[in-house]
């Protein structure tokens, strides 16, 4: 039974090259025939005449040789581009190929930092595996996974840990490469796919398909996308995805299709999400301080490292909204520093050089003159004063006026624990630090740089969102004014929430100047340490506030 449905399966996949090699094979067998013919023939005939031929035999059919696999070769040639690649219908064609899930590699053990995603996962194998259970009471395989959450989380990864643990055919294919500006072009590649999974599952009893970017393909129809038919291109495609989708419950094939996107749900079509498509949802989060510690050590493990310095349970804590993909990046980043700087072990340097050279970029050949180092040194240190000082939920981890990237300086301020959702408090600590540099700069100098406009610009967007958004104005207007059209909100209430917003900024500005003004002092001090050595780490920051007899925030 295997064997004919290997044979049903390579001939359905296979029959136009079948097609072509039985037609040179009888091409061949005809000059066979056709060359004996033709010695039978000159046996046959008189003396003289077969001397005459049998001198001009051998370039003559060295000649019929070499243009016979010429054109063989050039009529084959033709007859495969005209029907198989370039055919009517091989532009809407898809050209992925299926891998075997064994041969993928990625098990449950390389798959880590999302334990709760991971169990989910391990019940659609399950239900994969164990069809016979399932239908023994009734139920049904499901046939639609989506996996939702921000990028770099791992839901590709994750995908083809499912692939090799159910050990089926994976194809794998971004929802980009199904939308065209040709209307018709989409939904054939979907019809594509769709058939080429049918044929994997008849042939090893079932198949994944993995869409990457969902939203791409399956976005919300009648959102305008321009013209030239990208509209219509966009709803026949998502179309023709529900009619597949649908379609798989005609026969019960063990096809699961898997989506995964970054972008919110409520984005994409409500028929997508309906039950019997992508029902069954997996959300894929940053992961936590135990999860970041496991993924250290996995990922540590494959490089040479001095574990005299580098200790796991710091780098955990201080890389606060890491995704799994960042933590890859900042040990590999490292290695690649340690080899640079002819290093054989990867110490905690090499990490933290990684760590701001990925967030802010390579330190750039600039040089400050004396005035706008002075100028740096009181901005970064008026935030590292107000984080340390005013904001429990911040660590001050490092402070820089080495200038990267597009910055002049950084001060380094990683939550101290993993928040799901910022109440007012740490809303308005978030103002107070941005706004730490501005105070610093405005009493340390007398007037202000344009080194602040970053700073306003997360101050002021934070405000903004209390008011307009959730509703923590002091005037008391509550709502998401940001959920209406513009138009639709009356001109004194947008006043209001405007006043609102700015005197957050101003109470959060008062705060800030009255502790900087208490601690001068210490502000002088932090900033002329900068001066001195450009850099200060974790250790000499708790020392200098240490030395003024301070205390972190509590």
């Amino acid at each position: 039974m295997m064997n004919w449905r290997k044979i049903k399966f390579y001939l359905n996949l296979h029959w136009i090259k079948l097609i072509l090699s039985v037609i040179i094979l009888a091409t061949l067998i005809t000059t066979i025939i056709i060359i004996f013919s033709g010695l039978k023939a000159w046996k046959e005939s008189e003396s003289y005449l077969r001397q005459t031929q049998l001198a001009a035999i051998p370039l003559q059919m060295f000649m019929w040789m070499v243009m016979g696999l010429i054109q063989g070769v050039i009529t084959t040639w033709l007859f495969y581009w005209l029907i198989y690649k370039k055919g009517a219908g091989s532009f809407s064609q898809t050209s992925k190929k299926s891998i075997a899930g064994a041969k993928i590699g990625i098990t449950w053990n390389d798959v880590i930092g999302m334990d709760e995603a991971k169990q989910e996962a391990l019940e659609v194998v399950n239900l994969i595996m164990d069809r016979a259970a399932l239908h023994k009471i009734g139920g049904k395989i499901l046939k639609g996974l989506l996996m939702l959450g921000p990028p770099g989380c791992g839901k590709t990864y994750l995908a083809k840990a499912i692939a090799t643990e159910a050990k089926l055919p994976f194809i794998s294919m971004s929802g980009s490469e199904f939308v065209e500006m040709f209307v018709g072009v989409g939904a054939g590649r979907i019809r594509s796919l769709f058939k080429k999974a049918r044929h994997l599952a008849e042939l090893d009893g079932g198949c994944l398909i993995f869409i990457d970017e969902l939203d791409a393909l399956g976005t919300a129809r009648g959102i305008e996308r321009g013209g030239g038919g990208g509209q219509a291109e966009h709803n026949q495609t998502l179309n023709q995805l529900l009619v597949e989708m649908d379609g798989l419950k005609e026969k019960d094939l063990n096809i699961v299709i898997i989506g995964a996107t970054n972008a919110p749900e409520n984005i994409l079509d409500v028929a997508l999400l309906r039950p019997g498509r992508f029902d069954r949802k997996i959300y894929v989060d940053k992961p936590n301080l135990e999860d970041r510690q496991k993924l250290f050590t996995y990922y540590l493990k494959d490089v040479e490292y001095d574990a005299a310095t580098i200790k796991v349970d710091r780098l955990a804590r201080i890389c606060v909204g890491y995704s799994p993909a960042d933590i890859a990046n900042i040990i590999k980043e490292a290695a690649l520093i340690a080899i640079r700087n002819k290093k054989q072990l990867i110490s905690d340097k090499e990490i933290d050089d990684a760590r701001e050279r990925i967030a802010l970029g390579i330190k750039r050949r600039f040089k400050y003159g004396a005035e706008e180092k002075l100028q740096t040194a009181y901005h970064e240190a008026g935030h590292a004063v107000t984080t340390y000082l005013l904001v429990p939920k911040k660590d001050v981890f490092k402070v820089t006026i080495t200038p990267r990237g597009h910055t002049g300086g950084a001060t380094w301020v990683p939550q101290r624990e993993e928040i799901l959702i910022e109440n007012q408090n740490q809303l308005l600590d978030e103002i107070k630090i941005s706004l730490g540099s501005y105070a610093a700069e405005k009493l340390k100098l007398g007037f202000t740089t344009a080194g602040v406009s970053g700073d306003f610009n997360t101050a002021f967007s934070t405000a903004h969102n209390m008011v307009w958004r959730f509703g923590m104005g002091k005037t008391g207007l509550i709502g998401d004014f940001h959920a209406i059209d513009n138009k639709y909100i009356s001109e004194e209430t947008k006043s209001r929430l405007d006043i609102d917003a700015q005197e957050i900024m101003q109470a959060c500005l008062r705060e800030v100047e009255e502790l900087l003004k208490k601690e001068d002092a210490l502000l002088e001090r932090l900033a002329k340490e900068l001066i001195a050595k450009e850099e200060l780490n974790y250790d000499e920051i708790e020392a200098i506030f240490k030395e003024f007899g301070k205390g972190r925030a509590q």
